[in-house]
């Protein structure tokens, strides 16, 4: 297929971004990763130019922040309004309306027929961690139960509640108390010889033991679970286990979190991929896509346990900065304006077909899966063994990326690869960086060089 959006001038990365490179090296720490080595010069929609000329198609989105694309035209004009009229005054000094109309929006969206409240602040870790806080507050318990697989942020606190050890937490210590890691479901890794039904049974079983071998019910404040596991990989949990969870946690008074970081504001094709379990949650983490690559994150929640804390106990200095605020509501205006909840159905549609062909090619695509526009594919050694394979997924993100296609990896073992385009994206684009991904297969499969880099 001839290339109509990716233009590759230079070998990736070129040679402006390898002279920046070396000063990076010299003036940044390494802990600090970088997942493409070329420096962007400019981004519009779905896709970058970098400072060598070269074009290439984003299905990376910035670890899930860019579901309206970069640069959108509207999201531009807010910022732009907004910086002439006033930059920062800070919501705990001087108050803003734009705070105030972000929160009702979102306490009308998200999903519970009761009163809520919503309290912004900067990164999805500080959502998460404020959310335990709130969550300790309202129930006057200390435990926190998270998730084998999971991932939260990598403050103190949530990088004590990710699950992930390397390169999250290894010599990072001593974590955080009253912290708990509870099993969650992974369908295709499930022991051999039960049904997926089974299977379920078997992990909500764990889950109901985990309450009497590890720690007591009594005593915990909130359990926080992703709807798809996201650093995890994309890994999607049953409805039933789901739905389980929350009627424990009801029982016992333990409030249940969703942390809808990276799968909220359209990925799924819902607003907040909890809505597809049909299950409420008591608070709801968001960041990343919310605000189109400004920093912003929040915690939407029953306005009885929002309220919880009393004055100054919780936000920041820059927490619901006004330039943050109209952003996130711009988005909002464009995921309604835009039908991106639909969107983000037909554009999982599109590759999830796409990676189900893959897979009878390629013995290596162990497993295809995803909700909406969050779809992923873990590949293995071989389908008999499921043995991860980390080393290809390395591999094949590196021909994607010489070929102009930008991707991320995933998953426990690392060996999961994570489609996260823009919901923005045209279908033409879509279907170019599709078969980007195929040739980046046969590059590293099939051992062909003459599969082309770029056009």
């Amino acid at each position: 297929m001839e290339k109509k959006f990716v233009k590759i001038q230079t070998q990736i990365p070129g040679p402006k971004s390898e002279e920046m490179l070396e000063r990076r090296k010299k003036y940044v720490p390494k802990g600090i990763s970088n997942n493409c080595h070329s420096f962007v010069k400019k981004a519009h929609g779905s896709l970058v130019e970098d400072v060598d000329g070269n074009i290439l198609i984003d299905f990376a989105g910035a670890i899930g922040t860019l579901n309206v694309g970069h640069t959108h035209p509207r999201v531009v004009r807010a910022l732009q309004e907004q910086a002439s009229q006033f930059i920062h005054t800070g919501f705990n000094v001087m108050m803003y309306e734009s705070y105030i109309n972000l929160a009702e929006r979102l306490c009308q969206l998200a999903p519970g027929d009761f009163n809520k409240q919503a309290a912004f602040f900067n990164s999805g870790a500080e959502a998460v961690e404020n959310a335990v806080k709130i969550a300790r507050k309202y129930t006057k318990r200390q435990g926190i139960i998270s998730f084998t697989r999971g991932f939260h942020g990598r403050t103190l606190m949530t990088m004590t509640m990710t699950s992930k050890v390397k390169p999250y937490k290894f010599g990072f210590g001593p974590f955080a108390p009253e912290v708990y890691k509870a099993p969650y479901p992974y369908v295709y890794r499930r022991p051999e010889g039960l049904s997926e039904q089974q299977y379920n049974e078997m992990i909500i079983d764990q889950f109901e033991t985990f309450l009497l071998a590890e720690v007591a019910p009594e005593t915990i404040a909130a359990v926080v679970m992703e709807p798809v596991q996201g650093e995890g990989g994309f890994i999607v949990p049953d409805k039933v286990f789901v739905q389980r969870v929350r009627e424990i946690c009801t029982q016992y008074g333990i409030l249940f979190v969703a942390d809808e970081i990276q799968t909220g504001f359209a990925r799924t094709g819902k607003y907040f991929a909890i809505e597809h379990f049909g299950v409420e949650p008591d608070l709801i983490t968001i960041s990343k896509s919310m605000g189109a690559g400004v920093p912003i994150s929040g915690v939407i929640g029953r306005a009885e346990i929002m309220d919880a804390a009393d004055v100054g106990e919780i936000g920041g200095t820059y927490s619901g900065s006004p330039l943050g605020c109209r952003a996130a509501l711009t988005v909002l205006d464009i995921i309604e304006s835009e039908n991106l909840n639909e969107r983000a159905q037909k554009i999982g549609t599109i590759a999830t077909e796409k990676m189900k062909e893959l897979a009878e090619r390629f013995d290596s695509i162990g497993d295809v899966r995803g909700l909406g526009a969050m779809c992923a594919m873990e590949i293995v050694k071989d389908r008999q063994s499921k043995t991860p394979d980390k080393e290809a997924v390395g591999k094949i993100v590196k021909a994607a990326g010489e070929r102009g296609l930008m991707l991320l990896s995933a998953g426990l073992y690392g060996n999961v690869i994570r489609l996260l385009m823009p919901l923005t994206i045209t279908d033409e684009q879509l279907e170019e960086g599709l078969q980007i991904l195929e040739e980046s297969f046969e590059a590293v499969y099939l051992n062909n060089s003459a599969v082309p880099v770029g056009r």
